[in-house]
């Protein structure tokens, strides 16, 4: 299904995680998180769409720009070779981190609840807070565009743990 850039920007703007998980991606090794996405029906507001699935994130992996290690610095003298040095040994060297993630739709399933979105969402936060899994996430999104409510989870995910995975990589002597 074609998504007009309105209708990206509209579930964009209604997509809200209610839930976010107690855990962050895994610096060194595959991390899975599970959702619970929840929709009220465009067309019938006494209905509600129920999504379950699970959302996989690849370890990040490190990117460093391949010319650093050869700048060359032309009309300058030796002092300003060692100051590269000294930013490589403070880790202070330019690194961006690589995130994948796959939607596996096969573990995807969803059913129609027939009750009002709110008293839902309700019960759904309250099986979550009960249950306290800590890679579980809740989000509401826009139902005929409810990929778009995952996409934004998961750029919120990596938000959320590049911070912890420098750290990592810098504790490890990766970066």
């Amino acid at each position: 299904m074609d998504i007009e850039p309105d209708d990206f920007e509209y579930a964009i703007e209604h997509s809200h995680i209610l839930h976010e998980p107690d855990r962050r991606i895994d610096t060194f090794g595959l991390s899975r998180f599970k959702f619970i996405m929840i929709s009220p029906l465009m067309d019938n507001v006494s209905q509600t769409r129920v999504r379950t699935g699970e959302v996989q994130a690849q370890k990040p992996q490190i990117i460093k720009p391949s010319g650093y290690n050869d700048v060359e610095l032309e009309g300058f003298d030796d002092k300003a070779r060692d100051f590269l040095e000294m930013l490589r040994s403070k880790g202070l060297e330019p690194a961006i981190f690589k995130y994948g993630f796959q939607f596996k739709r096969t573990d995807a399933s969803a059913e129609i609840v027939h009750e009002a979105f709110e008293n839902v969402k309700d019960r759904v936060l309250e099986i979550a807070r009960k249950e306290g899994d800590p890679m579980l996430a809740v989000i509401e999104a826009v139902d005929d565009t409810w990929e778009v409510g995952l996409l934004k989870f998961s750029i919120d995910m990596i938000k959320k743990s590049s911070e912890i995975n420098a750290f990592d990589f810098k504790r490890k002597g990766l970066i």
